[in-house]
């Protein structure tokens, strides 16, 4: 009987009563080998609880290490996304929502403090009888908002509540003439465009705050708090049921969970959250506007989530951190371009085997450069007589790989356009010819970095927070501490 063959051969189909996952459970573990693998399994042995430990004795010691007045106010600012990002963790991460007007609960809060906290309606109430009210009427106003669209998913929850943060800026831009149905006269509610200044500080137990590290320990102490209470909620019933309407909330109603009341508790509780942070946000400030609870904000708040993985509470904490320093980072040129270089470097030596191709693309790339500068310079010396962003021995260098000519914005534009449809192409060629035009782009990327991006830091911070999401959602879609959602298809 031959039997040989057949028992040497590898089988690829399940065998029977055997659990694949426990069976694969060897071979995944041993497949992240050497240093690297090793410090991945010591981290992995650290107990979540000694993560946040660690980041409360660390992030408590900043005023203690610095008295630089703009770094505390970097960690003040920090702590504020990152008590936003909470919030819309339980609506988006946990309940599989999409909010797209949760900013608007953020300026709801401010505005609620401003009121009842300075000379707007002549009112001076306790700070925490207002903190206790804004919390509470933001909760409610959640669970209205959430109402006509507890049976809507998807786009069509998105488009409704996109609708109500337009509205809020709306009503708050023009709150300064408010009319009941056009049979009044006009109220002066908001103060308009002109926002609600004279905002009174904290002041708690007698004490009112009056530097920025005692506001700082205070959003601190806040976010421990709220990080505390959604923890424990994440481990409760609600908080299971939460991920089952993510998962599936068809089969999370056949099991008897009652879905659209689950909703309306998310939405309550992530605008509570958003709400509490506006209370903390106008004090500070002591002055709100519209302006401040628009898109750009909602944009930082999803940016924070999806890097750190919707869903991971360590995950709002470090989105957080890398998203608002970096923001800070890129208020620069020269700091910018450092970030900018290191980026395509990471990038390079993570997706370009073998070795060879990588340090030929980067040879490529400088020959490209002085080839370029020196025909240019050869034809008219004054096309490359300008001065690109980038200050410093690093900027001397790039004007002897660049041509810049003396007004270098419109031909920076140019450059980025050629960029666009360049990295277009690196998407649709194949791999030889992907290689051969890699060096173009690359030259191209630097040539409009220096010559247009960089001369303007608030656009190109952003530009650079969407590349490095792109460049993460590609080698790891579920966030930097998300978990893997696995799909039997």
């Amino acid at each position: 009987m031959a039997t040989g063959d057949s028992e040497a051969a590898p089988t690829t189909q399940p065998a029977i009563g055997v659990d694949e996952w426990v069976a694969s459970h060897d071979a995944r573990r041993d497949r992240g080998v050497g240093p690297v693998g090793t410090a991945q399994r010591a981290v992995d042995r650290v107990p979540k609880l000694g993560w946040y430990v660690a980041f409360t004795l660390a992030a408590a010691m900043v005023p203690l290490v610095t008295s630089n007045g703009y770094i505390i106010r970097v960690g003040f600012d920090t702590l504020i996304y990152m008590l936003l990002a909470l919030g819309l963790n339980i609506v988006v991460g946990f309940a599989g929502l999409l909010d797209l007007g949760y900013v608007a609960f953020f300026g709801f809060g401010a505005y609620g403090y401003a009121m009842l906290s300075s000379s707007q309606f002549h009112q001076r109430w306790p700070t925490v009888s207002v903190l206790i009210l804004v919390t509470l009427a933001t909760a409610a106003l959640g669970f209205i908002v959430a109402l006509p669209s507890r049976r809507l998913i998807g786009d069509y929850l998105a488009i409704v509540t996109l609708f109500f943060g337009q509205l809020f800026v709306t009503v708050t831009n023009n709150g300064d003439r408010i009319t009941i149905l056009g049979f009044t006269r006009g109220y002066n509610i908001t103060n308009g465009p002109n926002g609600i200044a004279d905002v009174a500080p904290f002041s708690i137990f007698g004490h009112q705050l009056e530097t920025l590290e005692s506001y700082y320990y205070v959003a601190l102490i806040f976010f421990l708090v709220v990080l505390s209470a959604v923890y424990l909620v994440n481990n409760s019933r609600t908080g299971r049921s939460w991920r089952s309407i993510r998962e599936d909330s068809l089969a999370a109603e056949l099991m008897g969970m009652p879905v659209n009341r689950l909703k309306l508790y998310a939405f309550a509780f992530g605008a509570g959250v958003a709400g509490l942070t506006g209370t903390l946000f106008a004090s500070l400030n002591t002055a709100v506007f519209s302006s401040d609870f628009d898109t750009p904000t909602l944009i930082t708040v999803y940016a924070i989530l999806i890097l750190g993985g919707a869903g991971s509470l360590g995950g709002v904490i470090l989105g957080a951190l890398v998203v608002n320093v970096t923001l800070e980072v890129l208020r620069t040129p020269n700091h910018a371009t450092w970030i900018f270089f290191t980026l395509i470097l990471a990038t390079l030596i993570a997706k370009l085997r073998p070795w060879w191709v990588l340090g030929a693309v980067i040879v490529s790339t400088f020959v490209l450069g002085l080839v370029v500068n020196a025909v240019v310079t050869a034809i008219n010396a004054e096309w490359a007589s300008g001065h690109g962003a980038v200050r410093g021995e690093l900027g001397r260098w790039l004007d002897r790989f660049l041509p810049i000519p003396p007004d270098p914005m419109k031909v920076g534009n140019w450059a980025f356009i050629a960029l666009v449809a360049g990295v277009l192409a690196l998407t649709v060629v194949r791999t030889l010819w992907r290689n051969l035009l890699l060096p173009v782009v690359l030259y191209l990327a630097i040539y409009a970095w220096d010559a247009r991006l960089a001369f303007e830091p608030s656009i190109t911070r952003l530009i650079m927070i969407g590349v490095i999401l792109i460049v993460l959602m590609n080698a790891r879609p579920q966030g930097l501490l998300g978990e893997t959602r696995v799909e039997i298809v």
